[in-house]
């Protein structure tokens, strides 16, 4: 081989070395751009901890097993929890009444007046007498449903309801099928999640396509 072949044989290698590390480098910028995004739709979450559902004229909202708030209610398996929803009687007429709430969880107890009068609500939820009231809701605990005409009853006050001696404990991240009996409405069974609470709000989606500068 002569000086000239040998030369031109040599920088074609280093070309076809350069290029090929470039080819390179690109993919692994790519690779960096898409790692770690996240999709924004793949984490918008309802508005409300609970559940809802609708029986007859009975609209019930924000259905959930409150978070263990005292030693008395730890959700463990043998213990309480309590149960807090909202009941709707969009009724212009006739009232009606919580009959029973029933789940294999345990023996549910109504602890208080559950007749919801014609066009009030009717609210489920451990009392707070030194927490002042919430927006929304008045000095008795009770509130206005949000999508409905019904008006609050200032007669009622939150009603407790008890699921105790616990099969299982109640785990937030998983739902248990509760059944309502209502005396007019009828009957609906409605998959319970345990509340996130206050203090855990949801993270909000995070931008990544914003902080990488892509």
């Amino acid at each position: 081989m002569t000086a000239l072949k040998a030369t031109t044989a040599s920088k074609t290698r280093r070309r076809a070395m350069t290029v090929a590390a470039l080819a390179a480098g690109a993919v692994l910028a790519l690779t960096g751009c898409g790692a770690g995004q996240i999709s924004q739709t793949a984490h918008q979450v309802a508005a409300v901890n609970g559940n809802s559902a609708n029986v007859g004229k009975v609209a019930l909202r924000d259905v959930r097993f409150l978070l263990p708030q005292t030693e008395e209610y730890d959700n463990a398996k043998g213990g309480k929890a309590v149960l807090a929803f909202s009941a709707a009687n969009l009724s212009e007429a006739n009232q009606d009444e919580l009959v029973s709430v029933t789940t294999e969880l345990g023996t549910v107890k109504i602890g208080g007046k559950a007749e919801i009068k014609p066009q009030t609500t009717l609210v489920a939820d451990l009392a707070k007498k030194e927490a002042a009231p919430a927006a929304g809701h008045d000095s008795h605990g009770t509130e206005t449903a949000s999508d409905n005409k019904a008006t609050t009853d200032p007669d009622a006050h939150p009603l407790l309801v008890e699921v105790t001696g616990l099969t299982k404990d109640v785990t937030p991240g998983l739902t248990y099928p509760v059944t309502f009996i209502f005396k007019e409405a009828g009957t609906v069974v409605v998959n319970v999640p345990v509340d996130a609470g206050p203090n855990n709000p949801r993270p909000e989606p995070v931008n990544n396509e914003t902080k990488s500068g892509h």
